[in-house]
């Protein structure tokens, strides 16, 4: 009597746990696949081909519609456990207002003033066989916005490596770009890519 009692109740257990993690699986297959909108105000987001991901809204203020496209990074850096790096265009009434690399943690201090004395960071870039330092602005230690040159060089590449100083040390994002719809990007920003050699 008590064995099979027993037996029942590690069989309830046993089902109630694998609904969980059925339950878990589903919600993360679900978030990994960009239906759930991670910024405020933006539908739903939905493929743009590869492992990029396009979200839209619209300035409530304006109505000006607005397009973010968003690849995750293939990696995370030391520091950033739980925050892969990110690489997001930002695109209003067909064209790219900002295009910027967030490493997932906190940068490291800024290395040079720029032509207009904002605070920048000197990065190394690769895309696909070519390589370049580029001094990217630094914008309160969150993120880089990177320059139009190495983002329409990204959008046509299969290979995407930044290597960035953070709090935690040099370290390099590295990015699968390959798959994008340059078509949606056009319409979106009117951004087409770019064939680059060393040190564009």
């Amino acid at each position: 009597m008590n064995g099979t009692h027993f037996s029942n109740t590690s069989i309830r257990i046993a089902k109630a746990v694998l609904a969980g993690v059925a339950l878990f699986c589903a919600v993360s297959a679900f978030a990994q696949n960009g239906a759930m909108s991670p910024y405020q105000d933006e539908k739903d987001g939905v493929s743009a081909g590869g492992k990029w991901m396009q979200f839209q809204s619209e300035d409530k203020m304006t109505g000006a519609k607005k397009v973010r496209f968003e690849l995750l990074s293939d990696n995370y850096l030391r520091g950033g456990n739980d925050y892969k790096p990110r690489v997001e265009l930002f695109c209003s009434d067909g064209k790219l207002s900002l295009a910027d690399f967030n490493p997932g943690e906190r940068l490291g201090p800024p290395s040079n003033p720029g032509f207009w004395g904002q605070p920048q960071m000197q990065v190394l870039v690769r895309v696909d066989q070519t390589h370049s330092y580029k001094g990217w602005n630094w914008v309160r230690g969150h993120f880089l916005s990177m320059d139009k040159g190495t983002t329409r060089g990204l959008i046509g590449s299969q290979v995407f490596k930044v290597e960035v100083r953070t709090g935690s040390g040099r370290d390099i994002a590295e990015f699968s770009p390959a798959g994008l719809d340059l078509n949606r990007v056009k319409q979106a920003c009117d951004l087409k890519p770019k064939k680059l050699s060393n040190n564009w």
